[in-house]
């Protein structure tokens, strides 16, 4: 049995911002499946320290970057979690990244660091009897690691996933000494990114191999557009860059045993979800359909574009349920909508029973984002019911068939996409969506091809597993 460290930010059901949590919650799951053993290695923030009682002190460490540390070894939730209790770095009010303004916290980098650090040290001693195979880094907050595997001498192969390329871990070069890093490695060649410390570019770098959450999405990494300043790196690595997929936890979001919803097993039995969702949001009978939105509020998930594309939607007698947060200029500008359109309302803030209740209500669902690695909210969709309407970029475009008249002669198109990703595409994209739905006889083919989609984990967690071993056997 292949064994596998992951170091991870977040993880669900314990702390979770976005789709990477559910990654790192659902993927060791499916993974033990087919048999590799991962444990999770996750900081002790103070709401996950909540919910490990109980748990064996595993390790101690005197002085983790300014503070004692414990390493505490728990199960919870099918997972096998290690969580690294430092309160001087975890143990703060605000959310996991930054305080209750939104600012990201100063030390990010030393926080994230002792994680990385703390990985690095299990996998050359091991940890309660358990040494890993691979250890697998999640985004920039683990890309330190092969660092620190580096200065203690361990060769374990280091797997790197980008979940998103947009957020690099940056930190000042005076920083080297005060991380514990390697001066001699602050090159180019190395972690040094235009005379910063990059912890995206240290795991990128120092990985043996490198995935990403969707073919499309590892295309688009290797140019300027997407690449975000990462381009020439992800070039330099291109042939031993993957895309792989993310799937949903089946079991937690399955219309026929979603203790959130009014289960139903057929799209024509959605209809008591609808009548409730409209209830819980305030809004009418109309004639369009009611679209969903669950996000957050951002200019990358292009929610100004929704903005300006609205018109062609509600004026067609469509409706817009949205839940999500983000930058308080578009949650104003949404607010404000919502205060003069009858078929629009917001909720600010998120509610992951409202998500469920959201996609089990809707007739479709929204993601129109700029740019989109994986996506879940999509699979959520297709899983429910919820016809999407996607984007053309990343995992949207690879997991969405466009509703084209090739697709839809073949029954094989299960949304809509829309490109360039524009407010004016968009809006004619309501315009094709309100079509596909006034034909009812149409909109149910839609419905039922979506929900056939496989879109859970089975497939992916294969293609890890053969990373993995290969690795493996390559050391």
């Amino acid at each position: 049995m292949t064994k596998v460290l992951f170091v991870v930010s977040e993880c669900a059901p314990f702390v979770k911002t976005g789709g990477l949590a559910d990654v790192a919650g659902a993927l060791p799951i499916a993974l033990a499946q087919i048999d590799i053993n991962v444990r999770v290695l996750l900081p002790g923030y103070s709401s996950v320290m909540k919910q490990i009682k109980p748990s064996e002190t595993v390790a101690k460490y005197e002085d983790l970057f300014g503070g004692p540390a414990t390493l505490l070894s728990c199960k919870v939730a099918g997972l096998d979690m290690l969580i690294l209790n430092a309160p001087h770095l975890y143990d703060r009010d605000g959310a996991i990244y930054g305080d209750t303004a939104g600012v990201d916290w100063p030390d990010n980098p030393k926080r994230f660091a002792a994680l990385c650090k703390v990985g690095a040290e299990i996998a050359k001693n091991g940890i309660d009897q358990w040494k890993p195979d691979v250890v697998h880094g999640h985004d920039w907050q683990a890309g330190l690691t092969p660092e620190y595997m580096l200065a203690v001498g361990t060769k374990t192969p280091f797997v790197f996933t980008i979940h998103n390329i947009a957020f690099h871990g940056n930190a000042p070069a005076d920083q080297l000494e005060p991380l514990e890093l390697n001066a001699g490695r602050f090159t180019p060649d190395g972690f040094e990114y235009w005379g910063q410390i990059s912890a995206l570019k240290a795991g990128l770098m120092g990985a043996n191999k490198i995935n990403t959450v969707s073919q499309t999405y590892a295309d688009e990494l290797l140019t300027p557009e997407f690449g975000l300043g990462m381009d020439g790196v992800m070039r330099t690595r291109h042939t031993d860059l993957t895309g792989i997929l993310n799937g949903i936890d089946l079991d937690v979001w399955n219309p026929t045993t979603d203790p959130n919803i009014t289960v139903y097993k057929n799209p024509s039995e959605k209809t008591a979800n609808k009548r409730a969702l409209r209830k819980e949001f305030g809004l009418g009978p109309a004639k369009g359909p009611l679209c969903v939105l669950v996000s957050r509020l951002t200019e990358q998930k292009g929610i100004d574009l929704l903005l300006d594309a609205l018109p062609a939607l509600l004026d067609q007698g469509g409706q817009l349920a949205v839940l999500g947060s983000g930058d308080p200029v578009l949650e104003a500008s949404l607010t404000n909508a919502a205060n003069h359109h009858k078929n629009l309302s917001v909720h600010i803030g998120y509610n992951e029973k409202l998500s469920h209740r959201m996609m089990a209500g809707g007739d479709a669902i929204l993601v129109p984002s700029r740019f989109e690695p994986c996506g879940l909210t999509q699979l959520y969709g297709l899983r429910y019911g919820t016809v999407p309407l996607v984007a053309l970029t990343g995992g949207l475009a690879d997991t969405v068939i466009n509703a084209s008249p090739a697709a839809l002669a073949r029954n094989v198109a299960t949304g809509v996409q829309f490109f360039p990703i524009t407010a004016q595409a968009l809006a004619n994209a309501f315009i094709r969506l309100t079509e596909l739905f006034t034909n009812k006889k149409l909109w149910r083919k839609l419905q039922r091809n979506g929900m056939k989609q496989p879109v859970g984990w089975e497939t992916s967690a294969h293609a890890y597993k053969e990373i993995y071993e290969n690795i493996v056997v390559e050391k």
